[in-house]
């Protein structure tokens, strides 16, 4: 089955995975799941590592975490499109919970679109159910 990971685990998947759920761990280290990871999330990194947010003894440039997605944690980087676009223009927010972060509605949007489930710890992203995602929450 493909799954799609939010940014943040991926983080805890390469850093510390003492932060995912065992039910989470199980999905990411099953060989017959594919894992994906959206280039949303990739920009979410480099602006990141950039800015100091990620330090790790594992990377020592943005493009190195590039280049460990693919070649080390086997993760499958997948392209935004005008499709993936359509499904944000037309994602209604969680304005109850005051959920204002474009990346995730992009991500969501992803998950959408491709009808794969997506992976994350932000529990904001339940609402979005009612709009198709397929969500799995990482309990930490």
């Amino acid at each position: 089955m493909r799954y799609l990971i939010d940014t943040n685990i991926f983080i805890y998947y390469a850093t510390d995975k003492s932060l995912l759920s065992n039910d989470v761990l199980s999905i990411l280290e099953d060989y017959d799941n594919t894992i994906c990871i959206s280039t949303e999330s990739l920009r979410e990194l480099i602006i990141s590592f950039n800015s100091g947010g990620i330090v790790s003894r594992y990377w020592q440039s943005a493009h190195d975490i590039i280049d460990s997605i693919q070649q080390e944690w086997f993760i499958t980087i997948l392209p935004l499109n005008k499709e993936h676009m359509r499904t944000y223009s037309d994602l209604v927010l969680n304005e109850i919970e005051n959920h204002k972060d474009p990346s995730d509605h992009v991500i969501i949007s992803h998950a959408i679109t491709n009808k794969m489930p997506l992976i994350s710890s932000d529990r904001k992203f339940e609402f979005y159910r009612s709009q198709g995602l397929d969500f799995i929450f990482n309990r930490k």
